[in-house]
């Protein structure tokens, strides 16, 4: 009989602990995306370099300069172009902060 009454005092604390015991708040679900200005960005420096290269190379004896800023030109509008296109694919999740 004493040991009844025991278990029964122990099993009504705890029981009574659990039900005092605050909950943690709910965690709040957060849509993180990772920044994609950079890559644009990189893809412009790498067109600029590439389109000036090669419009150096195939420009005229006399014209290296003006094939130089040309292609440097186009490459950097091509480059931030392709970049663009890629950087639109965000990548997302989701983070319980």
């Amino acid at each position: 009989m004493r040991n009844r009454l025991i278990a029964a005092f122990v099993f009504a604390t705890s029981a009574g602990a659990l039900v005092a015991a605050p909950l943690p708040a709910e965690a709040k679900r957060v849509l993180v995306c990772k920044d994609v200005k950079k890559k644009a960005n990189q893809g412009t420096v790498v067109g600029a370099v590439a389109g000036g290269v090669l419009g150096n190379v195939v420009a005229g004896r006399g014209s290296k300069t003006e094939g130089t800023i040309i292609g440097a030109g186009v490459g950097a509008v091509a480059g931030h172009e392709i970049a663009k296109d890629k950087a639109k694919k965000k990548r997302c999740w989701y983070e319980n902060r």
